[in-house]
């Protein structure tokens, strides 16, 4: 019988915590007494949702003291994958770890140490501290599959990622490879009340799926074809006329080379790339455009295309901007960085990490947008128009498959550490069986983690982290927008759990980092930091404990149409439709139609062998990613894993509801349980994702916990030329499969490959001499003006230069410039331009000229000065001494130098 709960006694506190079992944070209101929460409860303050809670959030009690749970931290006593441990006390494994880490730094440079990261459970901004400190630009996430790349994308577009949907006044949302009836209760029910309210809404995606069964128009396009959708509803709405003139006028540049650049993109040329009918392209892209202002809803599916990705997510950022939906009331609001706290970008340090180890990012060779290439232009922009720049940790990664490569390989060079937190990369990143066996190579690794799995396993050290109830939290969208929502510890870390802030903190010092650049003891001092700027606003609090009991949260005034006062954030200050910042990276500069990873049409062979299309990103209740297994009564829900097959296709194989089935690509093999529905059609199969087996405790044999088993990555590709050449993003979509009954003697498939697709195990091409889905285009932009003789034309900074003196030439003026000081010279004799006294002077000797005649002054003598002119005019000589001086000791790399290995 339970024991009944009475929250309404007077030793019962009520901390404000949340949810931390996806993205929607969703507040909970904890019950704790004499230092235990009792009870917990959905917030119905909470914007997100209002009192509700779902089956992740309603499990937090039993996340919270599982006695499968990591309580302290764990030090490897047998083999790698042995699970032979034996506890140790906090501050001693730190100082284990951190002396391994300076070892390595010592003997290969602090490069060869990784860092791979989850989907926001954690601090990140603290991780990049620490690893901007010391010294390696080998830190990644799971990002490049969610959101990320659509933000950079969109940002080099439009100069801001428009995230924000305004729906309380749209008239039309896209909900673009996105499930909310699955996957965010909160946002359905929003969706489903403004429905009832005359929104329009348009559902993408090959499944008919609980958000498509209640959308006004679903397009079940083939897995992988997104673009092609994409290019073919700009056709319809520039040549039906139905962009927003005024907009594209005022707003964009590049609409007519887009014009005449998407007259191949017909709908009846998409119809045969995404077995829609072209008469239903036509009428989604009339819906969007006609019902002003709209919104387009991102979700995973944008970035999770492989090779095409890229050229979709700026399609699609094409189709907000034509129809004028931008910025505006009812539309994708652009909330850019934050002026009213301190930004995660701010708290980086980026500025710690030296250039020459920025260059070493592995993976910014080839896919620049998202790594350090890409980031450092777009965070130039970005600050010249909105004063900061977006977060560095999400924006600029290290490309993670090419990381576990270089493990294996040592290609570029040997990664011999890692450490990783809140993700479990078997089975979140691309190729699990490449992954699998780099974890088990690897030199060194540390895993900060709630639960034994597949990847701590082969890990030197464990570290026991803090769940949502130990500490408190800040959601701000991954740092990048102008709002936040606060939550609070509702008890310290049971046992010897600490925040992974704690753990990057006490890292950084027992390394040997500066505690002064580490102020903060507790998250607690830090998100006061970060938001002690609103005490003069208005608000008054003095902890940071204190702003989330009295405010919680901090939405400032909407202002729409922010643009029309310095531009959007391009190099243009208008959107790109034809983008300059991919064209200076080698890509093109409108999106150009590439097919999917694995397709009919360019890979006939394969598809002769692999006939179906396989979809394996789909996420389902009542997990998130690979979590919430290791709880019994959640995996009571869910115990066995299914694909999903129409029913046709699995009488035509013999397959019933419940069989387990093979599911295979050339990568490999999984088994699934069958799911029999019409809800795709005959030529497709989804599968779930995220599965493995936690309760096979004993299992840690070839592929420990069934990790391999029932795992969709092992089925994915990150193969160089299967991944979006721009981002990075790697292939999860519109892979070509085939799906066979189970026999009793089959067996797993464990052997690894490189590339993943190679039809022998082991490396059979090294990463370096892989291929991309197609080369850089080479980048040489021409000067627009004349260049005077005895200038040379700078492509990188797109400026015409004096050379030996370092001055840039103005084509406007005619006259010379020193980009630091601003001062002017004439262009024949290279003198000074003095605005006082409208004359110009000889620097070196100071004689003055006629600005007409370019004569002495004074018949070849300089001109006689007051006592104050003569001390302004020494300040003077003395300040550009020192700027020259400067100027000279200043080296400038650019991209250009960076390949050709030079300094100038």
């Amino acid at each position: 019988m339970s024991e009944t709960v009475d929250i309404h006694a007077p030793d019962v506190e009520v901390k404000k915590s949340c949810c931390y079992f996806c993205h929607q944070n969703c507040g909970v209101l904890a019950y704790v007494k004499d230092g235990k929460v009792i009870k917990i409860e959905g917030d119905p303050t909470h914007p997100t949702n209002q009192g509700g809670l779902c089956c992740r959030g309603n499990i937090a009690l039993l996340h919270l003291d599982h006695p499968a749970r990591i309580n302290h931290p764990l030090k490897r006593t047998g083999a790698k994958g042995e699970n032979k441990w034996e506890k140790i006390p906090w501050d001693v494994a730190i100082a284990e770890i951190a002396e391994k880490l300076n070892q390595i730094k010592a003997e290969s440079g602090a490069e060869a140490v990784a860092t791979a990261g989850g989907t926001l459970r954690t601090d990140d901004w603290s991780r990049r501290r620490f690893m901007n400190m010391f010294g390696s630009p080998n830190g990644f996430h799971n990002a490049l599959l969610c959101w990320i790349p659509t933000f950079m994308m969109e940002t080099a577009v439009g100069g801001w990622s428009p995230f924000e949907t305004d729906l309380a006044t749209s008239r039309c949302v896209i909900l673009w490879g996105f499930n909310p009836g699955s996957s965010a209760m909160p946002g359905m029910r929003g969706y489903s009340d403004l429905r009832k309210a005359g929104l329009k809404i348009i559902v993408v995606d090959p499944r008919y799926s609980e958000t498509a069964a209640h959308a006004d128009l679903w397009l079940p396009l083939r897995p992988g074809s997104d673009t092609a959708l994409a290019l073919a509803m700009i056709w319809v709405i520039i040549y039906e006329g139905h962009h927003d003139k005024e907009f594209v006028e005022n707003w964009c540049t590049g609409f007519e080379e887009l014009e005449d650049h998407i007259f191949e993109y017909n709908p009846e040329w998409a119809a045969e790339q995404t077995w829609l009918d072209p008469e239903l392209i036509r009428q989604a892209a009339r819906m969007y455009a006609q019902n002003t202002p709209g919104n387009i809803q991102w979700g995973c599916t944008a970035d999770q295309l492989g090779k095409t990705a890229g050229a979709g997510m700026h399609a699609r950022a094409i189709l907000r901007a034509l129809t004028g939906n931008l910025d505006r009331p009812g539309g994708d609001l652009m909330p850019g960085p934050s002026m009213y706290y301190v930004t995660d970008e701010e708290l980086e340090g980026n500025d710690w990490l030296p250039e020459e180890q920025k260059a070493k990012q592995i993976g910014s060779d080839k896919f620049k947008l998202t790594s350090w290439p890409g980031y450092q232009r777009i965070a130039d922009v970005s600050r010249e128009v909105w004063g900061k720049a977006p977060t560095a940790e999400w924006m600029c990664e290290a490309h993670g498959p090419s990381v576990f490569k270089a493990i294996l390989t040592g290609d570029p060079y040997q990664i011999r550490a890692m450490i990783i937190s809140a993700t479990n990369p078997v089975n979140s990143y691309g190729d699990a069986k490449m992954v699998l066996e780099a974890l088990k190579q690897l030199e060194f690794l540390v895993v900060c983690e709630y639960w034994m799995t597949p990847a701590a396993l082969y890990a030197d050290y464990v570290m026991p982290i803090a769940g949502a109830l130990e500490r408190p939290i800040v959601h701000n969208n991954y740092g990048v927008t102008d709002s936040l929502i606060t939550s609070q510890r509702a008890i310290q870390p049971l046992y010897e759990r600490h925040t992974d802030y704690n753990f990057w903190r006490d890292l950084a010092l027992a390394t040997g980092q500066d505690p002064d650049q580490w102020p903060w003891e507790t998250l607690e001092e830090a998100f006061y930091y970060v938001i002690y700027s609103f005490n003069s606003s208005g608000y008054q609090f003095s902890s940071y404990d204190e702003f989330v009991e009295k405010y919680r949260m901090f939405y400032p005034p909407l202002h729409y149409y922010k643009y029309g006062n310095n531009g959007f954030a391009t190099p243009s200050r208008k959107v790109e439709l034809k983008s300059s910042i991919l064209e200076e990276l080698g890509y093109p500069s409108l999106p150009t139609w590439i097919g999917p990873a694995e397709n009919e049409v360019d890979d006939p062979e394969v598809a002769a062998e692999y006939p179906l299309v396989l979809t394996t990103g789909g996420g389902f209740m009542p997990y998130h990613h690979s979590e919430q297994f290791n709880i019994e009564s959640v995996r009571f829900l869910k115990s066995d894993p299914y694909f999903t097959i129409n029913p046709k296709k699995a009488a035509e194989l013999g397959i019933k509801e419940g069989d387990w089935c093979w599911i295979e690509t050339r990568r490999g093999r999984i088994r699934q349980r069958a799911n029999v529905e019409p809800s795709v059609d005959t030529r497709v199969i989804y599968c779930q994702r995220g599965w493995w087996y936690p309760e096979r405790q004993e299992d840690t044999g070839a592929e420990p916990f069934g990790c391999l088993e029932s795992n969709v990555n092992v089925l994915t590709s990150v193969d160089d030329e299967h991944c979006d050449p721009i981002g990075g993003s790697w292939a999860n979509r519109g892979l070509l499969c085939k799906v066979y009954k189970v026999s009793y003697w089959d067996e797993t498939d464990t052997s690894y490959s490189i590339p993943g697709s190679a039809s022998e195990p082991g490396v059979s091409v090294p990463p370096s001499e892989q291929k991309l889905a197609y080369e850089p285009i080479p980048y040489d932009p021409k000067p627009t003006f004349e260049v005077p003789e005895g200038l040379t034309w700078d492509k990188d900074t797109k400026l015409a230069w004096d050379i030996e003196r370092g001055l840039a030439y103005d084509p406007n003026s005619g006259w010379l410039y020193h980009p630091e000081t601003l001062i002017y010279y004439d262009l024949v004799t290279k003198y000074a331009y003095d605005p006082e006294t409208e004359t110009l002077i000889d620097e070196a000797t100071g004689q003055r000229y006629s600005m007409e005649t370019r004569e002495p002054i004074g018949e070849g003598e300089a001109v006689k000065t007051t006592a104050a002119e003569a001390v302004a005019a020494e300040e003077l000589a003395a300040k550009e001494a020192a700027a020259a001086e400067a100027a000279a000791e200043a080296v400038i790399i650019t991209p250009t130098d960076i390949e050709r290995g030079e300094q100038s």
